[in-house]
């Protein structure tokens, strides 16, 4: 999870502060996610309004964290 994240916000130009603000987490739980491998030891709500804030921005998360983990950014028209 902890690529997916970092790549998604690479998609995005978002910084940590941006995705703080767009998921109602806060910037240094996002970066302390960030910064763990793997599946970060965390609240389940917390990956997932991380994931829905990065979804609604145009990223499709592919792969499980753990196998083949990706994103992809779909533009918006």
């Amino acid at each position: 999870m902890i690529f997916q994240i970092r790549a998604a916000r690479g998609f995005l130009r978002w910084s940590i502060k941006d995705l703080a603000e767009k998921s109602g987490i806060s910037w240094p739980t996002i970066q302390r996610l960030e910064q763990e491998d793997g599946i970060p030891n965390t609240k389940a709500q917390t990956l997932l309004d991380v994931k829905k804030a990065l979804e609604i921005a145009g990223i499709d998360f592919t792969g499980e964290p753990d196998d083949s983990p990706g994103v992809v950014f779909r533009k918006s028209s």
